[in-house]
């Protein structure tokens, strides 16, 4: 077994879980665990370690390795150490065929494995970089809120490019969508079951609202078009309304999905929305159920530093991707950002989750050498 599978091998068996997709008294140590571990690791190979503050019990890990000279450029290699929920045999590690299966595996402890590694690599060389610093930062809260990404995009220094850790079956993502999440509600009139002509049923106007979303406003959508990304989207997971069947229901709530692209704004969206639903009757109340702007990403591909990195990558253009990351808060603070790393998204939470171990190594030796052509 090589040095960066024994890596993964050992991250994939700390439950990192985010507590906040347990229950509310669920308590957990989070990341750091996982932050301990490679702190220790980085020391010994004379990185300068710090951490970032971002929720109670819960910090970024910062892990640099300082260029000779000034620093004139600044490279980020960003994956996230929490991962979703999983019963405890996921958190043991196993390889078969080529195969290394755990929960994080891919999502993104590979990422993790690799970036990690090739730094350490990087740092063992005497002469160092002269004029570039390479940050590692193990983000916090992904999985959620992206509260990790959120803080360093807020206090963290400005870097030339980040580089995201995501499995993108090593592939480089420069545009992904963006994602609102709210909740649509109508008020009706409650009367008795038994004289529902007495009352309006928020049930019904609900089932209108949702008709309605799911095609003439679902096929408006399929008109914008984006190179890379398609067209937005539209889903209605929950629908709540009711109290009980003998009573025409008062309120009825949906909570939806809206995918987004470069350019589209909560603003615009949430208008878009209403205008569709006017000439019907409808005005449901908006409610943000984040809190947190979840823009779109969309990076230049022709930025030197990306051309860069395709030219080791091996790449001749770039793609998109329709889910959501911790690049677009960093990109919101004026950081290019891209999402590259080993595996494939359609195995992320899966309960056989697993990575390609030579994806794995081939994504270390991209890094590492893009990290060591960075200034030539």
């Amino acid at each position: 077994m090589n040095a960066v599978t024994r890596l993964l091998r050992d991250l994939v068996a700390i439950p990192s879980v985010n507590p906040r997709l347990l229950g509310p008294d669920v308590e957990t140590p989070a990341e750091e665990p996982v932050a301990e571990y490679l702190s220790v690791l980085a020391k010994k190979h004379g990185l300068d370690v710090s951490r970032q503050a971002v929720l109670p019990g819960r910090r970024n890990l910062l892990v640099r390795l300082k260029p000779s000279g000034k620093v004139k450029k600044r490279i980020l290699l960003a994956p996230h150490m929490d991962v979703v929920p999983a019963d405890d045999s996921q958190f043991k590690p196993s390889i078969s065929n080529g195969r290394l299966y755990g929960r994080g595996a891919c999502d993104t402890k590979g990422c993790i494995a690799a970036y990690f590694h090739a730094l350490c690599q990087i740092a063992k060389y005497k002469q160092r970089l002269q004029h570039t610093e390479i940050i590692f930062l193990g983000l916090i809260d992904e999985e959620h809120l992206q509260s990790g990404s959120r803080a360093y995009a807020r206090n963290g220094p400005k870097a030339d490019l980040a580089i995201v850790g995501e499995p993108t079956r090593l592939q480089i993502i420069t545009a992904h969508k963006g994602d609102f999440w709210w909740q649509l509600k109508v008020v009706g009139k409650a009367a008795h079951g038994a004289t529902p002509h007495l009352g309006k049923s928020a049930v019904h106007q609900m089932a209108r609202t949702v008709e309605i979303l799911l095609t003439e406003y679902n096929d408006s959508l399929k008109e914008k078009q984006h190179p890379l990304l398609g067209s937005p989207t539209i889903n209605i997971g929950v629908i709540q309304g009711g109290t009980q069947p003998n009573i025409v229901p008062d309120t009825c709530s949906i909570d939806i999905d809206r995918r987004t692209l470069p350019g589209e704004t909560e603003n615009t969206v949430r208008k878009e929305i209403l205008d569709v639903l006017k000439p019907h009757g409808l005005k449901p109340d908006f409610l943000d159920l984040r809190g947190v702007p979840c823009d779109a990403l969309e990076t230049n591909p022709a930025l030197p530093l990306v051309q860069r990195f395709m030219k080791v990558a091996r790449r001749r253009r770039t793609l998109g991707a329709d889910f959501f990351t911790d690049a677009s808060p960093l990109a919101s603070a004026g950081i290019p950002a891209i999402l590259y790393g080993p595996g494939d998204i359609a195995q992320a939470h899966t309960s056989e989750e697993w990575i390609d171990l030579t994806q794995l190594e081939q994504a270390t030796e991209v890094v590492k050498r893009f990290l060591q052509e960075v200034e030539s």
